[in-house]
């Protein structure tokens, strides 16, 4: 089974194929840094209008790689949502065209779950595993079941780690991407200086908030000298620390949940944009090994941020339990893995 898999759904227009052998064939992307650059963020109608300016090579250049022709691929995988409706369309609708003129099954693969399978690629992880799902628009602990099975510990109450970082790194003045440019920044200075919140820190349950914390960096800012790289260089490294601490306490209370259900799992699995950080790496691989005995697995730092070879994957995981999906499915702006809200942590005990 090779399949081709079609990312489109933010600011990364990307191709990837992969076979039922965990092969790598093909990775392509295309990153629109230069387009929104100057905005900061971002915009919907520039990254969707890249992406259709983009795909067709991108797809040509991945079948090469592969050296392999439409002919020779087994399915046709898209990502169909969640992620800006724009950019989501323009992949979903190539993905069914060639899918439809090649008569090959179609698979829309939801986003989350393309990130929830990469470490099975990547490692060969067993089900099930506790996902912690950090990147720009979403952060989750999740029970990974199975493909397709998944129940939802913890999310964000307002805002997604990666949005902090973001956030953040425009604050103090670093550019976009801000996870990138946050970490590199940090890396020369201290942590300690600047007492920054740590919201949910402490409390029950597996919920996040980064609202808070985005806001008292902007407050440590006013009226101190941005142009001192220390300053800077400090306040970089307390960010960091902070957001690195809420989600080892918060993966902390899902692991400690699932032990009182007797749930055993098999490793604690990062994944999303955020889990390239290096120091939260550290900081889960630490958890987990000195803490639980469980191994701690990200796949690596390019198969962390958005790719067409986690839709590939995905799409081949679902191929294999027969589970494809007619020319007709919609792309969503929004698609939850569990519509079930997380339960509180006295409640989520007696829970199914």
């Amino acid at each position: 089974m090779i399949l081709l898999g079609l990312e489109t759904s933010c600011d990364e227009t990307a191709a990837g194929i992969v076979d039922d052998s965990r092969r790598i064939l093909a990775n392509r992307v295309t990153s629109q840094l230069a387009e929104h650059k100057p905005y900061g963020g971002v915009v919907p109608e520039i990254a969707a209008r890249a992406h259709l300016d983009r795909l067709d090579d991108l797809i040509r250049l991945a079948l090469e790689d592969a050296k392999i022709a439409l002919a020779d691929l087994t399915g046709i995988a898209a990502t169909c949502g969640p992620g800006l409706i724009g950019g989501v369309m323009v992949g979903a609708m190539t993905g069914k065209a060639i899918a439809a003129v090649r008569k090959l099954p179609f698979i829309a693969v939801n986003h989350l779950e393309a990130h929830a399978l990469t470490a099975r690629l990547t490692h060969d992880v067993s089900f099930p595993y506790l996902l912690l799902l950090v990147s720009g628009g979403h952060c989750q602990l999740l029970l990974v079941k199975g493909v397709g099975d998944y129940r939802l510990l913890g999310t964000t109450i307002d805002d997604a780690a990666g949005e902090c970082f973001d956030k953040g790194a425009k604050v103090l003045g670093l550019g976009y991407p801000g996870g990138p440019a946050v970490e590199r920044a940090a890396a020369e200075g201290d942590p300690q200086v600047f007492d920054l919140p740590r919201p949910m820190l402490g409390r029950k349950g597996c919920d996040f908030s980064f609202s808070g914390l985005k806001t008292a960096l902007r407050q440590k800012t006013e009226g101190r000298d941005r142009g001192s790289e220390n300053t800077i260089s400090d306040l970089a490294a307390s960010l960091q620390t902070a957001i690195a601490d809420i989600l080892v306490d918060r993966t902390k209370n899902a692991l400690d949940m699932l032990a009182d259900e007797n749930i055993k799992i098999t490793a604690l699995v990062a994944a999303g944009g955020v889990a390239a950080n290096g120091v939260i790496r550290v900081r889960l691989t630490k958890l987990t090994g000195e803490d639980y005995g469980l191994p701690f697995v990200a796949p690596p730092a390019d198969l962390c941020t958005d790719n067409g070879v986690m839709i590939a994957w995905a799409g081949l995981e679902r191929l294999r339990l027969g589970l494809t999906n007619g020319l007709d499915s919609a792309a969503r702006p929004r698609w939850a893995l569990d519509d079930r809200k997380a339960m509180p942590a006295d409640e989520a005990g007696r829970s199914a």
